[in-house]
């Protein structure tokens, strides 16, 4: 590798390996019964023992250490006492410190039985950000990792989330490029080896539109309809990309049989 980023990878995948570990950890956790409060705990307390930071912790005036997005939530939802019912979906977004750097990963939970219609929007909007880090190599644009994901998606009949995106990130938490999740092949630009970003498409079953509720951090669909999101954070390498946030022991996907 490189020696020009082969030590900030060997940081990332660090960095990464511990919020995918947080996210395999509470698995077994999400349950009908259970806080979204007592989720930020465990999480919390797992990230602290494994010698991490919980980056969202006091981000920009946040206040738990990670976001929890029921149903309609598209993004940024605050652990509260809400607990988890039969039927409900839900997205964990975790971003954990090691060594100064980050590794920001969200996968969604299937709470009970869930509904054919939230299934299959987990499923494509799953399979979406994976078909849109299987062509990441140096080269492509910005441009076609919208494309991919947005040609995909709205194929399926659902919607992409515009007022929201993915972000560079290694010591910094967010930082440039922005990862638009639609757009139109070749344009933006030019991914070069050893650059670090998050893939994070937010996709709503009704339309695409949102709003950011009076706590000023709780984005929602304006026609409450499902919406779901996956995270990796992801590294270009010459001959294609490396994934820093991937499970530990398989569970990135919560739904068994497609």
């Amino acid at each position: 590798m490189n020696n020009n980023y082969s030590e900030k990878f060997e940081k990332m995948h660090v960095t990464g390996k511990l919020a995918a570990q947080t996210l395999d950890m509470i698995t077994e956790y999400i349950k009908p019964g259970i806080s979204t409060d007592k989720i930020d705990q465990l999480c919390y307390e797992f990230i602290r023992d494994n010698r991490g930071y919980s980056a969202p912790l006091f981000y920009r005036g946040f206040k738990k250490s990670l976001c929890t997005s029921l149903n309609h939530v598209v993004c940024h939802g605050i652990p509260s006492d809400r607990i988890l019912d039969d039927g409900d979906i839900l997205n964990i977004d975790v971003t954990a410190i090691v060594e100064n750097y980050y590794g920001d990963s969200s996968r969604m939970f299937c709470v009970g039985k869930t509904s054919v219609k939230a299934n299959n929007l987990i499923i494509a909007t799953y399979e979406a950000m994976m078909k849109a880090i299987n062509i990441l190599k140096p080269g492509i644009k910005l441009g076609d990792i919208g494309h991919e994901i947005q040609s995909y998606v709205e194929d399926k009949g659902f919607s992409v989330v515009k007022d929201f995106c993915g972000h560079g990130i290694s010591n910094v938490f967010h930082e440039h490029p922005n990862i638009l999740h639609y757009g139109k092949k070749n344009t933006g630009i030019e991914l070069k080896s050893g650059m670090t970003f998050t893939i994070e498409p937010m996709i709503n079953s009704g339309k695409y539109d949102v709003k950011v509720l009076d706590d000023g951090w709780t984005a929602v669909t304006k026609d409450k309809s499902l919406s779901a999101q996956f995270e990796h954070t992801v590294g270009i390498t010459e001959e294609g990309n490396e994934i820093f946030t991937l499970s530990q022991n398989n569970t990135d996907f919560p739904i068994k049989e497609i």
